[in-house]
């Protein structure tokens, strides 16, 4: 009898010796492994003349499973903010280690030979790929700088068209009067009474005045009720002090306790331990504060009497047969 061996592809143990490898079921397994790699390696190969290189992304992370070397290999070759497509795998497929693992799973498996060269990448090919590598790094490089001109001469924009904005409402405010050249500290006074005289009168430099808002209209979602400021309390705005500072009166003298007392505080937790008892538990809803006397003691089946048993049974059918008489007289 052949020793057990053990088939990855099967998963299972099997004495037939070599044989294994020729039979339906095994040939059946080794095509669908080939045929879930397959499509891998042809994306891979349509990367060598034309390597893609795209920002980093998580999904970049993606490995797949090397049927032939039994291992994970990354898909994609990262580097920094960078990631060139199937730059991982076409690595590992031209790698020695992968030849030579190769060779041996084609051999162990008695795999079709023709399909052997479609899971290899020739060394020829792989510098191939290189160079592509290194005009799709150029190529995105020249993408990006051009991206970013185009958000410099955005931000430019913006920035241009705020300073009009900000030109254009303090324009106004800049203008003198013509009589007025001097720019002395003096004469602040005297510059302000003419913008303000000058203001009264109707000019092409008058800006369209603010229409005052009516609070007691009835359209007006809005009601008014006016300034809220307590006239000698001040805010955090004046330099007072914050109300959540403030300490109460009550809570400084220190005569308030807060929260319940110890005593308080064992009664609630004898409440919690009974109430882990059964609720129909005997004696549960016994009062232990209440006066009892020495009769208290209930007297059912004799079990409190002193003396043998037979003499509580002999007690009891006594008992027993005077019930009886004096029911049968009243009768």
């Amino acid at each position: 009898m052949a020793p057990a061996e053990r088939c990855p592809l099967c998963r299972q143990t099997f004495f037939c010796g070599r044989g294994h490898v020729y039979s339906r079921k095994h040939q059946r397994q080794l095509k669908e492994a080939l045929e879930r790699l397959l499509p891998q390696v042809e994306a891979a190969r349509r990367a060598i003349r034309a390597a893609q290189v795209e920002r980093y992304v998580p999904e970049h992370e993606r490995r797949c499973w090397c049927v032939c070397c039994g291992c994970e290999v990354r898909r994609h070759l990262s580097h920094g903010n960078l990631t060139v497509l199937h730059g991982g795998l076409l690595e590992h497929l031209a790698s020695p280690e992968h030849k030579k693992a190769t060779n041996r799973f084609w051999w162990e498996n008695k795999a079709e030979v023709r399909m052997k060269e479609k899971f290899l990448i020739s060394p020829q090919d792989y510098a191939r790929f290189k160079k592509s590598m290194v005009r799709g790094l150029d190529s995105y490089e020249e993408k990006e700088d051009e991206v970013i001109k185009e958000m410099a001469a955005q931000i430019r924009e913006v920035e241009h068209s705020r300073q009009e904005m900000v030109q254009s409402v303090l324009e106004p405010q800049a203008v003198l009067d013509p009589e007025e050249g001097s720019s002395a500290p003096g004469s602040w006074k005297g510059k302000n009474s003419g913008v303000a005289s000058s203001s009264q009168q109707p000019s092409y430099l008058d800006l369209p005045a603010t229409p005052e808002l009516d609070w007691m209209e009835a359209g007006q979602p809005l009601t008014f009720i006016g300034h809220q400021d307590i006239p000698g309390v001040g805010n955090i705005h004046s330099g007072a002090t914050p109300p959540w500072m403030i300490q109460d009166e009550e809570h400084s003298s220190g005569s308030r306790q807060i929260g319940p007392s110890y005593e308080e505080f064992l009664k609630e937790k004898e409440k919690q331990k009974l109430k882990k008892l059964p609720p129909d538990r005997v004696g549960a809803n016994f009062d232990h504060s209440s006066s009892t006397s020495a009769g208290w003691l209930p007297s059912f089946g004799r079990v409190w009497n002193n003396g043998r048993r037979w003499q509580s049974r002999h007690q009891f059918k006594t008992e027993a047969a005077a019930r009886n008489k004096q029911h049968k007289e009243k009768s």
